[in-house]
């Protein structure tokens, strides 16, 4: 499990342990990680977990927020990056046990927008947004690993994205991203940045992860597309 060592001037206060989805910090006492200080907004940042990987997210704070120094309105941290909030210091320090085994992604991958433009093939037939969603999560017929989206608007409209990766990052970065994890009872969408939020078969997510079942229509800034498990 991930944890945040928060310290000022070389001397440690406490350590938080990100053991739930969101941790906020801020002056205000109900912020997870109260820092009295002026220098601290009232909601200064977030970090938001998902699975293994935590995100920081700047919440238009005043006098902004640093990680190793350069300044982020969010960020998708690295074990051992620091977090500076005024005078204060967030180490961000990942148990070596939680590490999965295998190669990282890059940090700048996860930034990339899977909203693709450019020539596309056949579209398949589709339910209308609201439409029923199948009773079970995940079908008899797939597993979490086979799961794909299909753009059906926009200059993408009929493009096929395919879902191969524990955590997958949509939309565009500074405007609204959200991520889709894959998880032991199947896929879910969760909110990271942006004022709007996800929208799943006509109705806005809220700020929790939302289960994803076959056929769903997602809707983020403008683009609608299918998400449905692919036959073996």
């Amino acid at each position: 499990m991930a944890k945040l060592i928060l310290s000022l001037e070389g001397s440690v206060i406490r350590e938080v342990p990100l053991d739930k989805e969101r941790v906020t910090i801020g002056r205000k006492p109900q912020n997870d990680i109260q820092i009295e200080n002026l220098a601290v907004s009232g909601e200064h940042a977030r970090v938001v977990t998902i699975l293994k990987d935590s995100f920081l997210e700047d919440l238009g704070s005043t006098n902004g927020t640093l990680v190793n120094g350069n300044p982020v309105t969010k960020h998708i941290l690295q074990n051992s990056d620091v977090i500076e909030i005024g005078k204060y210091k967030l180490k961000y320090v990942v148990d070596a046990t939680s590490v999965q085994p295998g190669p990282q992604a890059p940090a700048e991958d996860m930034e990339k927008t899977m909203i693709v433009r450019g020539p596309v093939g056949a579209r398949t037939a589709v339910p209308p947004p609201g439409a029923a969603a199948p009773a079970a999560a995940v079908p008899a017929a797939a597993t979490p690993s086979a799961a794909a989206l299909q753009i059906l608007n926009g200059p993408g409209a009929g493009r096929e994205l395919a879902i191969t990766k524990n955590l997958t990052t949509l939309g565009k970065p500074g405007v609204q991203v959200a991520v889709i994890t894959r998880r032991p009872q199947g896929y879910f969408i969760a909110h990271v940045e942006g004022k709007a939020f996800p929208i799943v078969n006509g109705k806005t997510l809220d700020a929790q992860a939302h289960p994803l079942n076959d056929h769903d229509v997602v809707e983020l800034g403008g683009v609608k597309m299918e998400f449905f498990y692919k036959a073996k």
